[in-house]
């Protein structure tokens, strides 16, 4: 039985608002003090602070007078946050990500509720220290007899407050079979070209509102720091970012639910693209096609619905290699999007080409159960003869 997040809109009452600031308030100045801590404590003495020494210090905090506020939310929200910081910095360490980030007010914040801290009774949700139950837009149903284990709040810059609900759900089975295979190959301007010869066009949601969102940015810039007017500025602008995210996303559940549920094998590359970001020139437009939200998408949903999805090596050069014969041209620009081979004289589509090389490549991973790589790189060539010159 697979866990799964149900996501819902809800419209607090003035008491709840309030209570629900000042607990993102506390778990915002806990997670920033400890990070400090941990960052003072690791340039001064090399010392790796863990979870363990940052909750004994919660402890000692609340005692503080001028702390003595810590006291009058939920203390497991502050305690979570602390686990949360320790994830962070496992995942720094183990070089799985950045840094972690101090959190600042303007970006929203969040809050964890476990079990300890919540009721859930007749289809209702009671927060610990809330009397009444959050108002939920019940947007769909919760799978029947299904109890949450975690709660957590968030208030999106835009001042919209969203819960999301932890549940066991018996509802998420493996699709029928349909004997169907599919390459994607990612792109701009079409979103993604299938091996079928399908392309699903590029919305491209920022440029759709960059006039508006540039407008709303002008206008905050005029405003006096500080001002009760830039504030109401700044939450117009959250407001334009917040319909570009929606767009965005609902167009990437759609297409990635209709790719798993059409096909039982999906191949796709495994793209680097934090490095293909620092390229300024596409940076942009590689970020408003969320590459890595369609493929974040893709791998959950196939586990949950028993599909197979094989990412390919990322060096493996499917647009530039013939389907047909198998050449593979020195050069490809990507302002090249038709070519026809010099070996066996067949024109190609690029994306299409491509998509139909990740396929085979994916099958023959599926197969074979090892990375396909069949031409290396010549800077990679290059780098092995140079180590065995050495040698």
């Amino acid at each position: 039985m697979k866990e799964r997040a149900y996501k819902f809109r809800f419209y607090p009452t003035t008491d709840q608002e309030n209570l629900l600031r000042r607990t993102m308030g506390c778990v915002r100045l806990v997670y920033n003090k400890a990070l400090g801590l941990r960052t003072k404590g690791w340039y001064e003495r090399q010392e790796r602070i863990g979870y363990s020494q940052t909750s004994s210090l919660l402890t000692e905090w609340k005692k503080e007078e001028d702390l003595d506020f810590l006291n009058e939310v939920s203390c497991v929200p502050l305690q979570q946050c602390l686990r949360h910081l320790q994830t962070a910095f496992t995942n720094f360490w183990a070089k799985r990500a950045k840094y972690p980030n101090f959190k600042k007010k303007r970006n929203g914040g969040s809050a964890e509720f476990t079990k300890s801290a919540f009721k859930w009774r007749d289809g209702k949700l009671f927060l610990a220290k809330c009397k009444e139950p959050l108002n939920i837009v019940w947007s769909r149903f919760l799978p029947q007899d299904s109890t949450p284990s975690t709660v957590t709040i968030k208030l999106d810059p835009s001042g919209r407050w969203f819960v999301s609900i932890l549940v066991k759900d018996p509802t998420v089975k493996p699709l029928p079979k349909t004997d169907k295979k599919v390459g994607i190959d990612v792109g701009i301007t079409s979103l993604i070209t299938t091996s079928n010869g399908e392309k699903v066009g590029n919305p491209k949601q920022f440029n759709r509102l960059y006039k508006k969102l540039r407008r709303k940015q002008k206008a905050l810039s005029r405003k006096t720091k500080g001002s009760n007017n830039r504030y109401k500025a700044s939450l117009e602008v959250a407001k334009v970012h917040a319909q570009i995210k929606d767009a965005r996303k609902d167009l990437l559940h759609k297409l990635t639910t209709k790719l798993v549920r059409d096909n039982d094998l999906i191949a796709i590359e495994d793209l680097a693209i934090r490095n293909m970001l620092k390229n300024h020139k596409l940076a942009r437009s590689i970020s408003d096609a969320s590459w890595g939200e369609f493929n974040r998408q893709l791998e959950y949903k196939c586990e949950w619905y028993g599909k197979e999805l094989v990412k390919i090596d990322r060096y493996f050069p499917s647009s530039k290699r013939c389907g047909n014969c198998g050449y593979i041209v020195d050069k490809l620009p990507l302002n090249i999007r038709e070519w026809e081979c010099p070996e066996c004289g067949t024109n190609h589509d690029r994306d299409i080409n491509a998509s139909q090389n990740i396929l085979a490549a994916g099958l023959a991973v599926s197969v074979c159960g090892a990375s396909i790589r069949p031409e290396e790189s010549k800077s990679r060539k290059a780098t092995a003869l140079k180590q065995k010159s050495k040698s």
